[in-house]
């Protein structure tokens, strides 16, 4: 499985592209959780008690490494306003 490339797999919980199998997440059995990434998602657990705001906040921490990767310019209010209107059809937040 690793090494392999995986394409339209996104976590459900940061957003993040998953594209290989070591960015997934795992269960309480180790094995992989292809709903959310590694950073997120740990031994059948999520990593982070937060809300959907406190993951915005973290998220944010990453802007310059997203933009670097995506080749946008997002300026911090405009990812914030993106995140908040994409994360509530993520798995982990949508009511």
């Amino acid at each position: 499985m690793k090494g392999q490339k995986y394409l339209n797999l996104f976590c459900q919980s940061c957003g993040m592209p998953m594209h290989s199998a070591d960015q997934f997440g795992t269960d309480k059995d180790s094995s992989a959780n292809r709903d959310y990434c590694c950073y997120c998602y740990k031994d059948g657990e999520f990593v982070q008690d937060c809300s959907m705001e406190g993951m915005i906040e973290h998220c944010i921490k990453y802007l310059d490494e997203f933009n670097a990767s995506s080749g946008t310019q997002l300026s911090k209010d405009e990812a914030i306003a993106e995140m908040r209107k994409y994360f509530p059809r993520l798995k982990r937040w949508a009511k």
